[in-house]
């Protein structure tokens, strides 16, 4: 089981986690979607499309576009679809 752990609280955990490219994706699904938050946020990775951000807001404290996700990936990245990664802080514990 995988969980995603920031500011001392488990975010996501899922037995259902991709790893592409290091980091690990996590089932929208598995979300602790109260500490969620939309970003206006968007990058563009040129094999998996524009990406959209997560700020994570825990105990008060918030961890700007911590998670990203791909709502439409271009077709060599699709199995990312319905997933999120994370970085800026948040741990992945396997």
């Amino acid at each position: 089981m995988a969980k995603a752990v920031w500011n001392g609280r488990i975010v996501a955990e899922s037995e259902q986690t991709l790893t592409v490219e290091n980091d690990v994706y996590f089932p929208d699904n598995s979300l602790q979607k109260e500490y969620f938050k939309a970003s206006s946020t968007v990058s563009l990775h040129p094999l998996k499309g524009q990406a959209r951000f997560y700020t994570l807001l825990v105990d008060g404290q918030e961890n700007p576009d911590a998670a990203w996700y791909y709502p439409d990936p271009k077709p060599a990245a699709r199995k990312v679809k319905h997933y999120v990664a994370f970085w800026r802080g948040v741990e992945i514990l396997k």
